[in-house]
């Protein structure tokens, strides 16, 4: 079906439906039609794709869409076909097709119904395709998610380095390069590689302004994150995490809390993932966790939040799957929880790598580093990183992100950036970041010495500021265009003709004062909570909670660590418990210890909301996926048969200290264990005796303090199974 004989637009309306074409659409498709070669940057949820389904629409012959995921090629065959009466006017080339199904495609590419083939690198680098390929009418080749062909972009291939050579030996056609995330660097990168330089290049704004940015430290993480979500019941979105295994224990716990949610990982199979991905997008689920593997190239415009629960390894990376977001033009929240210690964790997998992977890996977290804990509009930050100016105060999106909706403190950065701009003058901006904080901060490490910087006049000159705050003014110089960062020399700095202006004759301007960033607290493991303590409970209630645990405590003569642990208060006191449900989901508390102590509890927490007229969050309750031990209920069968625990752990394949970890967890959650029978064959009566009471006057259960208070008279293993017994007779 060719139908060159009618306009862009007309074409629109004939295969689509729409009138009007979005942003550079039209002008992207008129260049794909004259033939000329074409790059477009185009933020995901601006219409890529119609930038090459139209012309292969109206184009003589077969247009090769080089695509690297399977479910991307699914999901747009699915919608090309939707919108023809011909199912072959679309077809994928791919591993996941057997002999039968490879012969029919090519039958009906031969037979001109074909207008799109989706194909993946590695398909199209085998002879047989290539020779294939080479007698059939081919219109253009279109490159879909480009970035993949640099080195610095954030999901590089190799073998799309391969595909401008491939290509050649298929058929002198216009090629057509495409993706959502390109920094100045990767877009010559991509037009270098595939000897496109001379392209017409189309770039939309990465402005997506109805979506609001978002970083929280990484504290009680899984807990403020079933909080949101439940704030956004019946909506989609997104959960991304680095590792297969996070992605299934997160769906996990979100289902225990009566949340309708899927993991999706590479580790699945085709059926399932497709399996995953079509009922997310018939609405049967309402979030899908899942490792970076989701999302690419799915149809699904009202996904209307994204959480980070790991920060990504590049900027692009985060910018890609924030922007599945909100791609209707509607509510789009992208909430990212950032630590350090993750960046050491991803800065890790980097070793062993050849060194310019690792270098390139390196800045690209540094990036990611610079944003998360950036005190500025991180509108405005994200824009920079692209090539893109943007006003905060007049621009499309102002006030959308945490730090313009909540300023940080600023100050007067004049003096600071003079000397950092005088330090990176006086080493010939030769240095990265770090050199110059170290110079400055007067830090005497080797590269310091080598240099000889320990001899400048500069050396030591901000030694009343840390190595952070002068990482920060070094970031907001960078967006204030006021220096830049050389990537082919992997990070030097160099002062930009502003920047020399400023130096010049310097003025006054306004910084803002970062913040430190919390340690990482996950709160989570495969059970579901640890303790609280993320010191975001509310202070006085606290202190009325514990004085309420010292009263009770002496009225029952019972230590106060047996009523409640203080990370239990702690959590109490942010999620104001009122019931004994509510309770017994407190991590540390369980059903047993809920009714044993809790009623006066859960009435001082009524009273306390009451008279403070405090909103409760709906979703306080954390519910456990299961508990630790996943086999509760065969431990508790063989402890009822009083079988020897040393018996039940080789039974069980474990080993016996495996054992007391799993009986520790299912007495922690509230159940009452009878393992008597098995104390009483190892530890005398005398011991026992003394052991208890230790516990009885001790104010904490911490063995480390009862192994240090018996000075080696008892085995750790002794000591535990005592610890075990005095919770079962005395806390449950």
């Amino acid at each position: 079906m060719v139908i060159t004989d009618i306009s862009p637009k007309n074409a629109l309306k004939q295969f689509f439906g729409f009138s009007n074409f979005k942003g550079l659409q039209e002008s992207v498709i008129d260049s794909v039609l004259s033939g000329r070669d074409t790059f477009v940057i185009m933020p995901t949820g601006g219409g890529k794709s119609l930038c090459y389904q139209l012309p292969a629409l109206m184009s003589e012959g077969t247009a090769i869409v080089v695509s690297p995921l399977i479910a991307l090629m699914k999901n747009q065959v699915d919608a090309m076909r939707g919108f023809s009466n011909e199912d072959g006017i679309a077809h994928f080339l791919n591993s996941s097709l057997n002999k039968t199904e490879i012969t029919k495609v090519k039958k009906e590419m031969l037979s001109g119904k074909t207008k799109l083939l989706y194909v993946a690198p590695e398909s199209l680098t085998k002879e047989e395709n290539i020779e294939f390929l080479k007698s059939c009418k081919i219109s253009f080749v279109a490159i879909d998610e480009a970035h993949c062909i640099s080195e610095w972009g954030h999901d590089f291939r190799p073998e799309y380095r391969r595909l401008k050579t491939i290509i050649q030996q298929i058929a002198d056609v216009p090629i057509m390069a495409l993706t959502a995330t390109a920094t100045p660097k990767v877009q010559h990168d991509i037009q270098k590689n595939l000897g496109m330089l001379d392209a017409a290049v189309f770039k939309s704004s990465f402005n997506r302004a109805n979506l609001y940015y978002e970083i929280k430290p990484k504290l009680n993480v899984m807990k403020q994150m079933i909080q949101f979500i439940k704030g956004h019941s019946g909506k989609s979105g997104i959960v991304y995490c680095l590792s297969r295994k996070k992605t299934e224990e997160i769906a996990e716990l979100l289902i225990a809390n009566g949340i309708k949610a899927l993991p999706y990982h590479a580790g699945m199979d085709s059926h399932q993932r497709n399996d995953v991905q079509d009922k997310f997008l018939m609405q049967d689920v309402d979030v899908i966790v899942a490792t970076i593997a989701f999302g690419m190239g799915i149809d699904k415009p009202d996904v209307r939040f994204v959480i980070h629960h790991d920060i990504p390894k590049s900027l692009e990376s985060y910018y890609q799957e924030t922007g599945r977001a909100g791609r209707d033009g509607g509510e789009g929240h992208c909430l990212a929880f950032y630590s350090p210690k993750d960046v050491e964790k991803l800065e890790k997998f980097l070793h062993g790598k050849p060194v310019a992977e690792q270098e390139i890996g390196m800045q690209l977290l540094h990036e990611v580093m610079a944003y998360a804990e950036t005190a500025m509009s991180r509108r405005k930050y994200l824009l920079h990183y692209f090539g893109e100016e943007w006003d905060e105060v007049t621009g499309e999106g102002a006030n959308m992100d945490d730090n313009s909706r909540k300023p940080k403190d600023t100050f007067n950065g004049k003096e600071s950036i003079e000397l950092i701009l005088k330090t990176i003058k006086e080493f010939k901006e030769t240095h990265k970041a770090k050199f110059i904080c170290n110079v400055l901060e007067g830090q005497k490490n080797s590269e310091v010495v080598t240099y000889k910087a320990d001899k400048s006049s500069l050396f030591g000159a901000g030694k009343h500021e840390s190595e952070k705050f002068w990482n920060a003014v070094i970031r907001q110089m960078l967006v204030l265009n006021l220096i830049r960062k050389e990537i082919e020399t992997y990070g030097t700095l160099k002062i930009t003709e502003e920047g020399k202006i400023f130096l010049k004759s310097p003025y006054d301007l306004k910084l803002v004062r970062e913040e430190e960033i919390g340690e990482v607290d996950d709160d989570f493991d495969a059970t579901g909570v640890k303790g609280a303590g993320s010191g975001a409970a509310d202070e006085l209630l606290f202190k009325m909670l514990l004085e309420l645990r010292l009263k009770v405590s002496k009225e029952k003569s019972l230590p106060p660590y047996v009523i409640f642990s203080e990370p239990s208060l702690e959590e109490m006191a942010s999620n104001y418990p009122i019931t004994f449900d509510e309770l017994s989901h407190v991590g540390g508390v369980g059903k047993g210890k809920a009714m044993k102590f809790g009623k006066p509890f859960i009435d001082l927490i009524a009273k306390y909301v009451e008279e403070n007229e405090i909103v409760r969050p709906e979703d306080f309750v954390m519910k456990s996926a299961h508990t630790k031990s996943g086999h509760k209920i065969q431990i508790i069968q063989n402890i009822d048969k009083k079988i020897p625990l040393n018996d039940i752990a080789k039974g069980l394949g474990k080993s016996y200290r495996d054992l007391l970890d799993e009986i520790e967890t299912i007495v922690h959650a509230g159940t009452k264990l009878q393992i008597n029978y098995f104390i009483d064959d190892e530890i005398d009566e005398d011991a026992q005796e003394e052991i208890m009471e230790y516990f009885m006057q001790s104010e904490t259960d911490d063995l480390r303090e009862a192994e240090v208070y018996f000075d080696g008279d008892y085995e750790e293993d002794e000591l535990r199974l005592m610890r075990i017994k005095f919770h079962c007779e005395v806390g449950n």
